[in-house]
């Protein structure tokens, strides 16, 4: 075929239509148990996490050898108040970082990486990243979603060979999805791959390329066109960023993670090898979804990080500092805010190592639990550090280098809070991820009722689901009537002292509640539950906060078993089971008790131009240009920005 690449307008696309291209490229089956998908259906399994599961004694040995070795370079070539200054990581400590093999982590050990399992790897980004986030983003972004992951689950034995020998000591990778004007909607993506003979054309823009600016190797998201002998589709492939035609034409800057190399690329008539496209074509989304399913476990493991730091500074300032004759901490204005940093960094911790240890026996299926870690690590941490700047007071929003300058501990407070923001919008915003969770909650009443609420279908389609949808419900609801969390004397065996076995019965009769809303949101609103969007992300919200009710129960009692700090783990867990259980009976008050309709009919009132005379009175310090911009495919008449650490 021809190399010439289609027309440089955007694929228009019609809301349906996106929402095919979505769902074909989800994990449509379930070959094997999911904890939080039971939780969701009503069914509280404690079976599948408790107990706890532990990581091999080898796999423990290796990893805390090379968490020792992290945390010497952590303590000795890093200074994150430099990184977050200059707005960049130092060539040396990228090159060193390379030494130790921190960019080998997660590579198998036949390649020159270091085998990690996915709960040492996680331990490692929460270290790195304590010290500077910009490095935890660097490396996170190389493993987590760069080429290593996907080659590691689809790439060929030739692909393997050539290239994760390279990314674990050598080469920096990045992740190529987002274009100017596609996020979450990839049915719109523009970047072409025509195929010409053994090869494929690139030509398209890409944005927030996060280490595009030094990496040597992308995975990059195009589309192929339908024609004979291809299938076509969106399609995954390895490119070296220093091909011809490649162009890192921005570097961008952000209010935080300043060291982060994210840029803008652009492809002109880039020529690909066939023999490094991942998969068959049409796969790349269907890549993109399941590296992410443990991918997104590396961003929760920075906020579990970013929560120990905060509850130290927390405990530090607050004994420090007094206020009307007693230190800060013993007023209860501020004492709340410190138990509340201390029981949810525990929590946080607990659904992570019980998430990344899954991940790693790969008897269960993670991918609600992955999305649940990332949502709830993200949303809290952010939480956790608005209140560590409130506690410091005044201190918490100056800068570090302006305490050291005027004599005081350069505590980077303010620093965090920039950091965290982002991950409420990296790897899937929160809104995105409350989307993608609760269709997978509702993936089994889907399976049986679909078609009912399905406009395209037939009226013998929908005869047939409701047949089924009869037989599934009249199995189903009577279930959610009764359970073990009635029994008072159910989960006995977490009562030690502090007795957690009530917050575990609370959690299965929560259950029970959640998927019974579920199924009357169904039946009242059918096929247009799809657009109800904050009721879906309350539902989400509410079963994350009883996953990580579980994982905290069953952390603590892990850690009393093996005699490590038991007791003490007990009470936050019962802390923050407790502090959670208002949440979650708030959130089943929102559930039916909001104001989703007057707020959308003010929205379109907002975009029809009713309020403009409440946006009087002040001036616009904005610039000039376009709201979004031009990603027109074509020559770049830009400076190549691309910047390769050797």
């Amino acid at each position: 075929m021809s190399a010439t690449p289609e027309s440089p307008s955007r694929p228009t696309v019609t809301e349906r239509e996106a929402r095919r291209v979505a769902e074909a490229a989800r994990e449509q089956d379930w070959r094997k148990p999911s904890f939080a998908k039971e939780l969701f259906l009503g069914r509280f399994r404690l079976d599948l996490v408790h107990p706890h599961p532990l990581p091999a004694g080898e796999d423990a040995e290796r990893g805390e050898e090379f968490l020792a070795k992290l945390r010497d370079f952590c303590e000795t070539r890093i200074d994150g108040a430099l990184i977050d200054r200059e707005a960049r990581i130092p060539d040396e400590v990228v090159t060193g970082l390379k030494e130790i093999g921190a960019f080998g982590m997660k590579i198998d050990t036949k390649y020159g990486g270091l085998g990690l399992t996915q709960v040492y790897y996680n331990k490692a980004l929460a270290l790195v990243g304590s010290a500077s986030p910009a490095i935890g983003a660097l490396l996170s972004a190389h493993q987590s979603i760069g080429v290593p992951q996907p080659l590691k689950m689809f790439g060929s034995r030739e692909q393997k060979d050539t290239f994760l020998p390279r990314c674990a000591r050598t080469d920096i990778s990045a992740f190529l999805l987002t274009e100017p004007d596609v996020g979450s909607d990839p049915a719109r993506l523009a970047t072409t791959a025509v195929p010409d003979g053994d090869s494929y054309v690139l030509d398209g823009v890409k944005l927030w390329t996060t280490n595009g600016v030094v990496a040597d190797l992308l995975v990059v998201m195009a589309r192929v066109p339908k024609s004979e002998g291809h299938r076509g589709g969106i399609t995954a492939f390895v490119v070296e960023a220093d091909s011809e035609g490649v162009t890192v034409e921005n570097r961008n800057a952000f209010m935080g993670l300043r060291g982060l190399e994210n840029g803008v690329t652009r492809f002109h008539r880039v020529r690909v090898p066939a023999a490094h496209r991942i998969g068959e074509e049409g796969q790349g989304l269907k890549i993109a979804l399941t590296t992410l399913n443990t991918g997104r476990l590396s961003l929760p493991a920075m906020c579990v990080g970013a929560g120990k730091w905060c509850l130290k500074i927390a405990r530090e300032w607050s004994a420090a500092r007094e206020q009307w004759g007693k230190p800060v901490a013993l007023h209860e204005a501020v004492g709340s805010k410190i138990a509340f940093i201390a029981a949810t960094t525990f929590a946080l911790e607990a659904v992570l190592d019980l998430s990344s240890q899954m991940a790693d026996e790969d008897r269960n299926d993670i991918r609600i639990e992955a999305a649940l870690a990332k949502l709830y690590g993200s949303e809290m941490a952010c939480l956790m550090a608005d209140e560590l700047v409130q506690i410091r007071g005044g201190r918490g929003y100056e800068t570090a280098d302006s305490l050291r300058d005027r004599g005081e501990r350069a505590v980077p407070a303010e620093q965090i809070l920039r950091d965290l923001r982002i991950n409420r919008i990296f790897e899937g915003s929160t809104e995105i991820m409350h989307l993608l969770i609760a269709r997978e909650a509702v993936d089994a009443h889907l399976s049986v009722a679909g078609d009912l609420i399905d406009p395209e279908k037939t009226l013998g389609d929908k005869a047939r689901a409701g047949a089924n949808a009869g037989l599934f419900y009249a199995k189903w609801l009577p279930r959610l009537v009764a359970g073990p969390g009635q029994l008072p004397g159910a989960y006995g065996e977490f009562k030690h002292g502090v007795d957690l076995s009530p917050h575990l019965r609370y959690v299965e009769r929560a259950a029970r509640r959640l998927a019974r809303s579920t199924f009357y949101a169904m039946s009242r609103w059918q096929g247009r539950m799809e657009t109800k969007q904050g009721f879906l992300g309350r539902i989400v919200d509410i079963g994350a906060e009883l996953f990580a009710m579980s994982a905290a129960c069953v952390r603590a009692e892990l850690l009393r078993s093996r005699g490590e700090n038991g007791r003490e783990a007990y009470q936050l867990a019962d802390a923050f089971c407790r502090q959670s259980r208002v949440r979650v009976e708030e959130l089943f008050g929102r559930l039916w008790t909001n104001t989703d309709d007057i707020d959308r009919r003010v929205v379109r009132g907002v975009l029809s131009g009713t309020y403009t005379w409440l946006e009087r009175g002040v001036v616009d310090p904005s610039g000039d240009g376009p709201w979004i911009a031009d990603a027109a495919p074509g020559p770049s008449t830009r400076e190549n920005r691309h910047r390769p650490i050797r």
